[in-house]
């Protein structure tokens, strides 16, 4: 058969394909906000929740401040400064139980950090964070999940096996990058042994987890990826172009 020009029923066939393609991937496409918007719809419920928390346990502390302080009268007029003390020091405790919440003007990373953080005072590490309201808009959320939860979790568990642990996250920019620095106290280097921070089936120290990973992130935003050991820290830090 001679090709010749195409009929009217082959157009539209033609026709027809092309406008399944592109509602095909219109389809897609509002799936995938559609996933995206109940998932920060269910990070939203979980933020309100934890916030509420928050406010109530600040609320019961302040109602209870006045009798404390009635407590602590009564133990240093009776001249029990030891008692007085204590109990001075077991308020302070119940104090620095009471976290705040941390926001930043970022949903997902509201969420990470707020679980991760938690996580980390319950299992008694000691934490610091200093955080900067940074978008990190060239990162898809599953990456940026994956790269903030990974380094959080790398220091949470390498921290369980130390005496004083103790971790420090911090997010900031620095020139052209958003950079996410997150530190854990060691009492004995960590790459004297192993340099190339190599996973094994069982990590004692809590670092090697999760590295190739966050090194195929970093590299996939053409990122830059450092980890190293200062003042008796261990550092990992992840710098992404703005």
């Amino acid at each position: 058969m001679k090709k010749g020009k195409k009929t009217n029923w082959q157009q539209e066939c033609e026709r027809l394909s092309a406008e399944c393609c592109r509602l095909s991937g219109e389809k897609a496409e509002l799936e995938y906000q559609w996933n995206e918007l109940k998932a920060s719809a269910g990070q939203l419920r979980e933020q309100d929740a934890q916030i509420r928390a928050l406010h109530e346990n600040a609320r019961r502390l302040k109602h209870d401040m006045k009798n404390h302080l009635m407590v602590i009268a009564s133990y240093l007029n009776g001249g029990d400064y030891g008692a007085a003390k204590t109990y001075t020091s077991q308020i302070l405790d119940k104090l620095n139980a009471v976290h705040s919440y941390i926001e930043t003007g970022n949903l997902l990373m509201n969420h990470i950090l707020n679980e991760k953080l938690n996580l980390a005072r319950e299992l008694g590490i000691s934490v610091k964070a200093e955080i900067e309201n940074l978008s990190f808009g060239r990162m898809e959320s599953l990456d940026f999940s994956a790269l903030l939860s990974n380094l959080l979790d790398n220091a949470i568990e390498a921290c369980r096996a130390e005496k004083l642990p103790e971790l420090s996250a911090k997010i900031t920019r620095r020139r052209d990058y958003e950079t996410i620095l997150v530190k854990n106290r060691i009492a004995a280097s960590v790459l004297l042994n192993n340099p190339q921070l190599c996973s094994t089936k069982e990590e004692k120290d809590g670092h090697g987890m999760g590295i190739a990973q966050i090194r195929s992130i970093v590299g996939k935003y053409d990122g830059i990826c450092d980890f190293y050991e200062e003042d008796g820290w261990f550092c990992a830090c992840a710098f992404i172009p703005v």
